[in-house]
């Protein structure tokens, strides 16, 4: 298995370079404060390199709102389940 993601690693790299060598055009990029001419394949890796950031920190934050919701619901199960002990372990009073 280590071997195939080895395999599949060296073909993504081998795309890239062959992307880059392709592709060695500077294109201009403008922001606000200025503007400045990177080759395209360098822009391309910087977007996808900050898209995939973005989304893990989407994603921890999403993953962190689960959790916490999951050890509130683990509380409130432990609560619920001692309260049932309880109720259980009161001796029935029968009055007639």
């Amino acid at each position: 298995m280590r071997i195939i993601t080895y395999i599949l690693l060296f073909a993504i790299i081998l795309l890239g370079i062959s992307f880059a060598a392709l592709n060695p055009n500077a294109v201009n990029f403008n922001y606000y404060l200025g503007h400045r001419a990177f080759p395209l394949s360098l822009l391309l890796v910087i977007t996808f390199v900050l898209g995939c950031a973005l989304g893990l920190l989407v994603g921890f934050f999403l993953l962190l709102k689960l959790k916490i919701k999951s050890y509130r619901l683990q509380n409130q199960l432990k609560v619920a389940e001692k309260e049932i002990t309880n109720l259980r372990a009161i001796p029935l009073q029968d009055r007639h």
